[in-house]
């Protein structure tokens, strides 16, 4: 009974502790980045004020997704640091409470806000961050015409089947045209049955015209009939604003559509490796609040943990050190060099093993 009064104890100073760390980074977050953002666009493009507020709004999730790692780090260094240094683990231990059974409570947050934030970075932020595009592109931005844009992929579902796939290598605004084009149909089975590929396609006005291309009959995965044609309308009824506007971009997508994307970028043999990056980011970065808490139950312990700025300094220091680890195995999973899966878990991996190493020293 005692022991689950200390859990629940331990529990609310952490989430406490916790909560603070998320409103004081995301407003360091704001003050540096947000803020000033929304300062260039009132006085670049004189920015409304119903415009301001969508932005700083909109700008949100993405930034507090970011400070779930650090805010779990923070709250565990503060909270054992205040614990120990007025001997209430002393006390516990004294009752015969080991460490494990002291930093479960912590331990099991830091689970919790991992789950919670992957939950959050799939189903709020990607809706977050296209609303926050089309605001500064449409309504700040004044711009009412489609950008240029790589990687254009259109779909045509109809009863949850896909019926026709279109994929472009480019759409170029000042010449209106989709560059390198493939056009995949396909059965009631869901098989491709016709393939259409071409140079490019222009835009008349009403309608996409191909150029330079081939058509295919597939049956049963082989080409059956081709033909050669030098133009042919595109089936696809949409403006090239429509199309561009459809489009997102990697942060823009949940990991359903992330990996939607890299399977058709892959039949096209076009690089995904920025894409899978992406995607396997969405889990380790929120699985950092765990690695965090393991890291820092056993820091918080330390007898030089006496103070809230000690422990802040430290959470510094080891957030640091994580993000900069953290953004060259993003390089490296983008250069190819290294398994983007694999490249993308490396700063997790040192977490852990160190948040381990630490956690067997202060057991002892």
């Amino acid at each position: 009974m005692h022991v689950r009064i200390l859990d629940k104890y331990i529990f609310r100073e952490v989430c406490k502790a916790f909560l603070f760390g998320i409103c004081a980074f995301s407003a360091v977050f704001i003050g540096s980045g947000t803020l000033f953002k929304i300062a260039t666009y009132i006085t670049d493009y004189g920015a409304s004020l119903s415009a301001v507020i969508k932005v700083f709004i909109f700008g949100l999730p993405n930034v507090i997704m970011w400070t779930f790692p650090m805010s779990m780090l923070l709250a565990t260094l503060l909270t054992f640091g205040r614990l120990s240094s007025s001997s209430e683990i002393t006390a516990m231990k004294s009752c015969g409470i080991g460490f494990f059974r002291i930093a479960m409570p912590a331990i099991l947050l830091g689970f919790l806000v991992s789950i919670v934030a992957i939950l959050f970075n799939e189903h709020v932020v990607p809706w977050a961050n296209t609303a926050y595009r089309n605001v500064v592109y449409y309504e700040i931005q004044g711009k009412s015409g489609a950008k240029s844009q790589d990687h254009i992929i259109l779909k045509d579902i109809k009863d949850g089947q896909i019926q026709r796939l279109l994929y472009a290598r480019r759409y170029d605004a000042d010449s209106q045209s989709l560059q390198s084009i493939t056009l995949q149909e396909f059965d009631g089975a869901g098989k491709v049955s016709h393939v259409e590929n071409a140079e490019y396609a222009e835009f008349t006005g009403k309608e996409w015209v191909m150029h330079n291309g081939m058509l295919y009959d597939i049956s049963d995965g082989e080409s059956e009939h081709t033909l050669r044609f030098n133009t042919q309308v595109l089936p696809i009824n949409a403006s090239p604003r429509q199309i561009v506007r459809e489009q997102k971009d990697p942060e823009e997508l949940t990991m359903k559509e992330l990996k939607a994307q890299i399977r058709i970028m892959k039949t096209q043999y076009v690089d995904t490796n920025k894409l899978e990056t992406e995607l396997y980011q969405r889990i380790t970065v929120p699985m950092a609040s765990l690695i965090f808490a393991l890291v820092g139950v056993p820091l918080g312990l330390q007898p030089t943990r006496n103070s809230s700025s000690a422990g802040f300094a430290m959470s510094v220091i080891i957030i640091f050190f994580y993000y900069a680890l953290m953004t060259m195995a993003n390089a490296i999973g983008r250069s190819g060099a290294l398994s983007p899966m694999l490249a993308v878990w490396i700063p997790n991996v040192v977490g852990l093993i160190a948040g381990l190493f630490l956690i067997r020293k202060a057991s002892r």
